[in-house]
């Protein structure tokens, strides 16, 4: 008879904790997964794994899946049916996502796990019966559609070859979480109804945002959308994106900032890098509007949050963004402070400080390489360019525009004008 120790005991013990294996598979006819993964997560989602096997997996209310020392391999795709009524409820969704009142139908919390969706898994968005309900409508944020996965209060988290297909809004968002890291993300926001061609009817599909996180990674994303490709907000902190492709929409966002009074934003240490922008068929997405921008409310307040505010101080800082390619990208660099502003407004004093932007190339649809129109309250300081070789319109001359520039390096000679540029 053998006997054991009990450190052997309670080594054991763990070794067949994480050997736990749950599998799941598809049960069709139109029934829902949501309880048999629900139940799959909560038995192997702690210190186990998780297979969800390949297949469509209808998804009719709201999943949220607490994740500790655990792998879910997630080789089928999570289709959230098409219920307008049903998810605009907030009832019916997560609120996990301060900034603007977001939604979110799909959240993970946790710590120290990895989620595989090999390239084939993910989500089913459905967005196209979203859009084309909304067409031309006006549409804000905060306004109830849901952000198809949602990371909140994670720690040490892996996300690996993930695909989104047709989110109704935003495709990702990371909130108030710290050691992410984003491997592989596919999202396609593509119109396909005939009557909006032309048109952006895909506002709002943002590739990923980021809240309040620390030490996040974002490597080999794919992202067609109409609006930001990226948006680095408020407080996110030490930022690496590498390896980018942004197909049309609005760039990629710094900000807004400064949206609420009380509570300032602080972002720095943001590197990106190896980011190309590509500009779609006009038919199916007429917008490239940016390479990279950075946005803020301006110094006076206006309405309340989620969709008004201002007034919000902070600083963004220690930014780098290099190896970036550009085809007919419209402003390739642009810098504003006054988001949703109005004729009369206080200066923002949020400050933009301690922008690298390294070797750029390609073409833009403007003659204005450079947009920066900074704030007379809190000067932009510290701008460097370094080999941006971008190319202007046929026939035109590349153009720059500084406006309350404290101090920047880079430019051609007088491009911004002695009295706006100060050079060291």
């Amino acid at each position: 008879m053998r006997s054991f120790t009990l450190p052997l005991i309670a080594a054991l013990f763990a070794a067949h904790s994480l050997a736990k294996t749950c599998t799941v598979r598809p049960l069709g006819h139109g029934r829902s997964d949501v309880s048999q993964i629900e139940a799959a997560i909560a038995e192997c989602g702690q210190h186990g794994t998780t297979v969800i096997e390949a297949g469509e997996y209808n998804i009719t209310r709201k999943m949220q899946w607490n994740l500790a020392n655990s792998h879910v391999d997630l080789h089928g795709k999570l289709n959230f049916v098409f219920d307008l009524a049903y998810w605009m409820d907030p009832a019916n969704t997560f609120q996990v996502i301060f900034i603007q009142s977001q939604s979110s139908w799909f959240v993970i919390t946790g710590h120290d796990f990895t989620i595989d969706a090999h390239n084939t898994g993910g989500i089913i968005g459905n967005g196209q019966r979203w859009w084309s309900w909304y067409g031309n409508g006006t549409r804000l944020d905060g306004d109830g559609r849901p952000v198809a996965l949602t990371l909140s209060n994670v720690t040490r988290g892996t996300v690996r070859g993930f695909v989104v297909d047709a989110p109704p809004f935003w495709c990702n968002a990371v909130a108030d979480s710290r050691d992410v890291l984003y491997d592989g993300m596919h999202c396609n926001a593509t119109n396909a109804d005939p009557t909006y061609f032309g048109q952006n009817i895909v506002w709002n599909t943002d590739g990923i945002d980021t809240f309040r996180s620390e030490n996040i990674t974002l490597r080999n994303f794919d992202i067609t959308s109409g609006d930001d490709c990226l948006a680095i907000k408020g407080n996110s902190t030490r930022i690496l994106a590498q390896n980018v492709t942004c197909r049309g929409g609005t760039g990629i966002a710094f900000g807004s900032v400064g949206q609420y009074a009380d509570l300032p934003d602080y972002v720095s240490d943001v590197v990106l890098e190896d980011v190309t922008f590509v500009r779609p068929d006009p038919q199916i997405q007429p917008l490239m509007e940016h390479g990279v921008y950075f946005k803020s409310w301006t110094g006076t307040r206006i309405g309340f949050p989620p969709t008004g505010g201002g007034a919000g101080g902070g600083r963004v800082s220690g930014v780098v963004v290099r190896n970036v390619k550009l085809d007919e990208v419209t402003t390739p660099i642009q810098l504003y402070q006054t988001n949703l502003g109005h004729p009369g407004d206080a200066a923002s004093k949020l400050q933009f400080a301690n922008l690298t932007f390294e070797h750029w190339s390609g073409t833009a649809q403007n003659a204005t390489i450079v947009d920066l129109q900074c704030s007379s309250a809190a000067p932009c300081a510290d701008l460097t360019f370094e080999d941006i070789d971008i190319a202007a319109p046929a026939g035109e001359d590349a153009a720059y525009n500084c406006v309350h520039v404290a101090s920047a390096t880079g430019l051609p000679a007088g491009a911004c004008g002695a009295s706006a540029v100060k050079r060291r």
